[in-house]
């Protein structure tokens, strides 16, 4: 690892604990801890990094995909690695329902779990194995460092209804937006720079066709989106059928974390129509306007960590509820 990669690694000790619980102030969010596991499992932190940067060395791609996935789980249920659970005979779990099944990482968590397990059987929650990897795939990706609070304990329930309901649509406007993130705690200022996430990783054809082909009964593209960059997707995307096609949603800077998404927005050429939403209200626009000039990276970094911590305690399970699962895809 390089200096520069570990100054930002050892930031955490240079903050003050305050920082780490500033997003919530319930019982629940207060039992998450830094350190948590420095007891039981003091090496945690190090183990994730060790693996992650073996992972994103050889598959850089995979920051988005592990960084979606941890958004998924907390939008449905909470923080509780529900998202990793299979289906089963009885039962369509989350990662089955339609809007997750182009999630990708789930083998990479899995060899994480693997090694804390060896290291530490039966101790860290598949729920805090994928907070980490979040945040450590947003840093090996040139993102910010953030202190990850511990504690969260696995959920026992995957329901794939629940998750095509609760997750946020890629055809969202701002009001259904705004609505399902208010449901989580979270603002529009959380909107707009979790939004930024969209920096880091590629989108099937089949989430943003609908915005090229028979868009309305006046138009045949959405007239949000510029012109130009329709007819360049629609080289790629050339069905609303076509269910292999990647994009990238950064195109030109999809495996590094910066802040050119925001730079697309502004010339309306975000791929989904939830991107777009966010010219359509005063104060996410001033947003996505002021971190497209590139002269704000350092504030959308800052905001961007708080707004994942804000994310990750989301309704987490902690105490005695819930289980630590030795296996992230089926619970004990």
């Amino acid at each position: 690892m390089g200096r520069s990669m570990t100054i930002q690694f050892c930031a955490v000790l240079l903050l003050p604990v305050a920082f780490l619980l500033f997003a919530g102030s319930s019982q629940v969010v207060a039992q998450l801890e830094l350190g948590y596991y420095s007891k039981t499992c003091p090496n945690v932190e190090a183990i994730v990094r060790a693996e992650m940067e073996k992972i994103i060395s050889a598959a850089p791609s995979l920051a988005g995909p592990l960084l979606r996935l941890h958004f998924h789980d907390c939008f449905v249920r909470g923080c509780d690695a529900s998202v990793l659970l299979n289906t089963t005979a009885a039962n369509v779990a989350e990662m089955d329902a339609i809007p997750n099944r182009s999630l990708r990482g789930f083998g990479s968590v899995e060899r994480v779990k693997a090694k804390l397990e060896a290291a530490c059987p039966n101790t860290v929650s598949c729920a805090d194995v994928l907070t980490l990897m979040a945040r450590d795939a947003v840093v090996l990706a040139k993102g910010p460092f953030w202190p990850v609070a511990l504690g969260r304990r696995d959920g026992r329930v995957s329901t794939a209804t629940e998750a095509a309901d609760q997750l946020p649509p890629a055809y969202g406007d701002i009001p259904l937006l705004t609505k399902i993130f208010a449901s989580k705690g979270l603002d529009s200022k959380d909107l707009v720079v979790l939004s930024g996430g969209h920096t880091l990783g590629t989108a099937h054809c089949q989430s943003y066709a609908g915005r090229l082909y028979n868009f309305s009964s006046a138009y045949n593209a959405d007239p949000s989106l510029d012109t130009e960059y329709a007819d360049r997707l629609r080289t790629r995307c050339r069905s609303i059928d076509d269910k292999a096609t990647l994009s990238e949603m950064d195109p030109g800077s999809y495996k590094t974390f910066d802040t050119s998404y925001y730079r697309h927005v502004a010339k309306r050429r975000g791929l989904f129509q939830s991107d777009a939403a966010l010219l359509t209200d005063a104060a996410t626009r001033d947003y996505v306007e002021r971190i497209a000039t590139g002269k704000f990276d350092d504030v959308f970094f800052k905001d961007f960590s708080e707004s994942m911590i804000k994310m990750g305690n989301v309704g987490v399970i902690t105490g005695v509820d819930g289980e630590i699962r030795k296996k992230c895809y089926i619970v004990n």
